[in-house]
This record gives C-alpha cells, sequence and structure tokens, in this order.
C-alpha cells in the first residue's frame, strides 16, 4: 500500500514537473499595446489646444496626416489647410469659447467623443453676421487615427437646435 500511494506520488510529482516544463518551452504570441489610450491622450490635447487655446497652428503634420478628413456637408474637408481655415470659422465666429471632451473612448485607432461647444456668436460664422447669441451644443465624433495623428473625423449634432439656438431658426413648434 505504501509503496503503491509512493509510486503514485512519484508518477503525478514527474507529470506535474512535465506539464511545467513543456508549458515554459510553449511559444506565447506577444501581444502589441493598444495604441487606444496614447491615441486618446494626444487626441485631447489637440483640440483642446485648437478650441480653448485658438491655437490653430496644431493643424500641423505632427498631429494630422496631410490628408485628413473631415466629414462635412455639402462636400468633406480634405487637408491640413482645408482643415484650418473650416474650424478658423469656428474661432472667428464665437468668443467664450468653452469646448470640453465630457467622454472618449477607443480601440486600436478608433475613437469615439462626446462634446460640448459652448460660446457666443459675436463674430462672422461661415458667412453668418454675428447674432450675440450664446450656444451649448452636445455632439459626438467619430474619429481615426494614422500612426498617432488624426487621420478622420466624423461630427454627429443637432444642427437645427444649434442653429434655433444662433436665433435663425424658429422654435420648435413655431
Amino acid at each position: 500500500m505504501k509503496q503503491a500511494l509512493k509510486l503514485t506520488t512519484t508518477v503525478l510529482s514527474s507529470f506535474a514537473v512535465m506539464i511545467v516544463l513543456f508549458a515554459g518551452c510553449a511559444t506565447t504570441e506577444e501581444k502589441k499595446p493598444d495604441p487606444s489610450e496614447a491615441n486618446i491622450k494626444a487626441y485631447s490635447h489637440v483640440w483642446d489646444e485648437i478650441m480653448n487655446k485658438g491655437k490653430l497652428d496644431m493643424f500641423n503634420d505632427s498631429n494630422f496626416t496631410k490628408d485628413v478628413v473631415m466629414h462635412a456637408s455639402p462636400a468633406d474637408i480634405v487637408g491640413i489647410d482645408s482643415s484650418r481655415a473650416y474650424y478658423g470659422n469656428f474661432l472667428t465666429g464665437f468668443s467664450n469659447i468653452k469646448f470640453t471632451i465630457k467622454d472618449i473612448f477607443g480601440q486600436g485607432d478608433k475613437l469615439v467623443k462626446y462634446w460640448n461647444f459652448k460660446g457666443t456668436h459675436t463674430g462672422v460664422f461661415f458667412g453668418i453676421p454675428a447674432t450675440g447669441k450664446p450656444v451649448s451644443i452636445d455632439g459626438t465624433t467619430l474619429v481615426r487615427m494614422s500612426n498617432g495623428k488624426i487621420a478622420e473625423e466624423r461630427d454627429f449634432f443637432d444642427n437645427l437646435d444649434f442653429m434655433t439656438q444662433l436665433g435663425l431658426m424658429p422654435p420648435a413648434g413655431q
């Protein structure tokens, strides 16, 4: 009985050692780190500098791909210079700008940003003369990054609400 127990213990111990040895020899795939955290940090910094500090010079090839696409209606904005000019309309059209990223998350090179834009319409905005009205608009942006640079964006927000706040459209139901 003792001999059988000793033999069983020896066999089980040998088996356990073999499993450990084989497991140690097995090749494991190295996981690449998910770039989303670095992308979120870089992306958030760029838009804070542009919108809250008025730094249009952040539109450069360190932060944006040369062929960056900002999907818009009626036509997409393509390239760094065109993007700078497009967003320059917000900075000249509004004062007291407060741009807040309320939430942002991502996976790999894709990000989703939930934001709020506040400001007072005190200048010409895409040809619209100043109304002096304050606005507060929530929106969502789908983002694609490429090698740590902003490559593509698609904004979604309630444009009717935006125009109503500017006094350019009547409130709903009127």
